[in-house]
């Protein structure tokens, strides 16, 4: 009995808790806005991508390089293999290994500088959106802005979505 009493004040308590905090929120004015959307459609992005590009062209070019010389190497293992020795065969995967090897490596190499550098990139656009959420939600008066992927629903007019798009468009 007196579990059950517990229970039931326990229930009580957590029922006005939610109730008074849904009756809090009401009086906040949210909106939302999609990191993903304005990434995608903003200037800058392109602009780093083209910079990004560029910058690691070489590397790149080198890596598929490597790439085309194993296939080489394996179909010359498949095509003239019958016609080689032993020893013939046996040196030919020893290169082929070394390139893999090397390739792997390489690889691993570029693709940690490659996403490093695009991180450092992209955080100085985040840098911007950030400035643009805030200008808005200043001046449009929001107290809380939500990333669009915690939002389960979202009536149109909550989303801050394209002015962030317009103004971060405008900035350099």
């Amino acid at each position: 009995m007196n579990k059950f009493i517990k229970s039931i004040v326990l229930t009580t308590a957590a029922s006005g808790m939610l109730l008074a905090s849904s009756a809090m929120a009401a009086d906040q004015k949210i909106a939302v806005v999609n990191f993903q959307e304005v990434m995608s459609k903003i200037p800058q992005s392109a602009v780093i991508m083209q910079a990004l590009e560029a910058e690691f062209k070489d590397e790149k070019a080198i890596l598929m390089q490597l790439e085309k010389d194993i296939k080489y190497y394996q179909e010359k293992k498949v095509r003239d293999g019958s016609l080689m020795s032993a020893k013939e065969k046996e040196d030919l995967d020893k290169q082929i290994g070394t390139l893999y090897q090397e390739f792997q490596v390489k690889g691993k190499e570029f693709q940690q500088r490659a996403g490093k550098r695009q991180n450092e990139e992209n955080n100085k656009v985040l840098a911007f959106i950030s400035q643009a959420v805030s200008e808005i939600s200043s001046k449009k008066g929001f107290d809380i802005v939500l990333e669009r992927k915690a939002v389960v629903f979202l009536k149109p007019e909550m989303s801050i979505t394209a002015d962030v798009i317009k103004l971060v468009s405008k900035l350099k």
